[in-house]
């Protein structure tokens, strides 16, 4: 992988610990640092991607379920209109959540979130910054942000200590 990987746990002024940050160049290479991130998202775990239309969330998916054995990559797809996709592994049960159409707390309680979350669940929920309960609950978050057509830069931070 040609992006540069930061490995630190710096303290950001929210009281975030900065646990990564790199850049990648490519959706392979997103794919690739996704792969490196089974140890860090070891369930049990809530995970907010966050990030605008196209950043690459579901492409980082790809590769988280990769590392997890929960799914091939190509097999891992958008839950934009099934709103949760669910991949099983022998090491973890991975749900990757969309909740851009969802926008009421009503809404959001007919999912049934709370079900899904076990010992060996790992939640990856798109758009969950829409819901304070969902921030104050995460363990990890992970932002994408594009800087160019292909380039893409991914910070990571842990506020389960918080």
């Amino acid at each position: 992988m040609d992006g540069q990987t930061n490995l630190r746990s710096d303290k950001r002024s929210d009281n975030q610990d900065l646990l990564r940050e790199t850049t990648t160049h490519s959706a392979e290479e997103t794919i690739a640092f996704g792969r490196t991130l089974a140890q860090l998202l070891a369930p049990p775990k809530l995970v907010l991607l966050r990030g605008d239309l196209g950043a690459g969330k579901t492409t980082l998916v790809k590769g988280i379920a990769a590392a997890f054995e929960a799914a091939a990559e190509e097999d891992v797809t958008s839950p934009t209109f099934t709103l949760v996709h669910e991949y099983r592994g022998p090491r973890a049960n991975l749900y990757h959540i969309d909740l851009y159409r969802i926008d009421t707390q009503r809404e959001l309680e007919t999912l049934g979130l709370d079900d899904l979350r076990s010992d060996n669940s790992v939640l990856l929920i798109e758009w969950g910054e829409k819901f304070p309960r969902l921030v104050r609950e995460r363990d990890v978050e992970i932002a994408l942000e594009r800087d160019g057509e292909n380039v893409r830069r991914i910070t990571i931070t842990d506020t389960a200590a918080l």
